[in-house]
């Protein structure tokens, strides 16, 4: 039996607007400098977190969690850029 290579990890959404379209924009951007395969679930709802538009339909809002699930060579790497994106709050801040 082979070793999965799926990984997952739980973060919450900490910026003011949530996931809209530029926060949404920056977590593809992120996503596609990876190899690996990426999905979020937010709720009942699982997208492509390498798609913008498949994101956007999340309509998370601050305080929502995320559950995130990537699978690939690099996945670990993926999940960690992408949780540190989602705790900085997209650098949205002020």
């Amino acid at each position: 039996m082979e070793p999965s290579l799926a990984h997952t990890r739980s973060v919450e959404i900490t910026n003011e607007a949530g996931l809209h379209a530029r926060p949404c924009h920056a977590l593809v951007s992120a996503a596609l400098a990876f190899e690996s395969g990426l999905r979020v679930r937010h709720g009942s709802r699982e997208v492509n977190g390498k798609s913008i538009l498949e994101l956007m339909t999340l309509g998370a809002a601050q305080g929502a969690v995320l559950e995130l699930s990537a699978d690939g060579p690099d996945a670990e790497d993926l999940l960690v850029r992408v949780v540190g994106l989602v705790e900085s709050g997209f650098d949205e801040g002020a």
